[in-house]
């Protein structure tokens, strides 16, 4: 147990500490949050200071030992609790998995809406993959928003399968999602022309590049989710020629990627003669991020 004002000292301390460091005090209520169940309104009044004491798990110490992790070791936050809101979810996570990020989330929306565009009826019936699917977080929101559809997420990582497997089951997804391990639509030969939409978020940072992320990326996210190559296009590359064989007439195929390589991702899959509707979609911050287009 502690007391309201160890843990009110500790949390000024705390959050000190974290703007000396540059990271966002925010972390600090976060990681209270996860770790004693105190909820975001408790913290921003501060009504844990006059109790006697403040259930917990975790001593002064072992708080202390987890915040140092982070401003020393720049652990993200994240893996610290292992656990990160995501859309609707709280998916567990670990250094095995990329930490699923906010704008990932737009990526349902537009799946959800490139349905209601299309003229294709039965494309929320059908088989919806998942390739490098990491904490499974693409694979769920494709679950929730298709409770009738066949979701299937692939993984060349083992542990990476491993945490989203859990994920789905923790969630209630578990029968809806089939989950294998391999090279994206490698271990997927059964679904060649039968799939209706294709959804990833494939590694696309130029190696070069890699280094000078930050150093809670570079150092503790599994790098084989980040690495796309001497341009950052390698995997995009596969996805543009091998999909076309899998999605079926009218399916969709909607990735992610960083600033700048939108316009080329667009111009390859024009230059195929498999798709047509290519669209751009930018990010909440007007990055364009996503490319979407439909199997002719």
């Amino acid at each position: 147990m502690l007391s309201g004002q160890e843990l009110y000292l500790w949390r000024k301390q705390a959050q000190q500490e974290a703007l000396a460091a540059k990271v966002s005090p925010q972390e600090v209520d976060w990681l209270l949050q996860e770790l004693l169940g105190l909820s975001n309104l408790t913290l921003r009044l501060e009504l844990f200071c006059q109790q006697t004491e403040v259930s917990s798990t975790q001593s002064l110490q072992q708080l202390t030992d987890l915040w140092q992790k982070r401003l020393q070791d720049r652990l993200p936050i994240q893996y610290l609790v292992g656990r990160v809101p995501w859309r609707y979810f709280h998916l567990k996570v670990s250094a095995a998995v990329l930490i699923p990020r906010p704008e990932t989330e737009l990526m349902i929306d537009f799946a959800q809406q490139a349905i209601e565009n299309s003229n294709c009826s039965n494309l929320s019936l059908g088989n919806w993959v998942d390739l490098g699917t990491g904490s499974g977080a693409i694979a769920l929101g494709l679950a929730s928003i298709l409770p009738q559809a066949k979701i299937h997420a692939v993984d060349v990582s083992e542990a990476a399968l491993a945490i989203a497997k859990e994920n789905a089951e923790n969630l209630g997804f578990s029968e809806q999602i089939s989950f294998y391990q391999g090279n994206w639509w490698y271990p997927l030969p059964h679904l060649r022309g039968k799939v209706s939409g294709m959804v990833s978020n494939p590694p696309y940072i130029p190696t070069d590049e890699l280094e000078h992320l930050q150093p809670e990326v570079f150092k503790h996210e599994p790098l084989l989710a980040l690495d796309g190559g001497a341009d950052g296009l390698d995997h995009i590359r596969y996805l543009v020629q091998e999909s076309a064989d899998y999605l079926h007439s009218g399916g969709i195929w909607l990735i992610e990627m960083m600033i700048g390589q939108a316009p080329i991702v667009a111009k390859m899959l024009s230059e195929t003669g498999n798709y047509h509707n290519i669209q751009i979609f930018s990010d909440l911050a007007g990055i364009e991020r996503f490319v979407l287009a439909y199997r002719c």
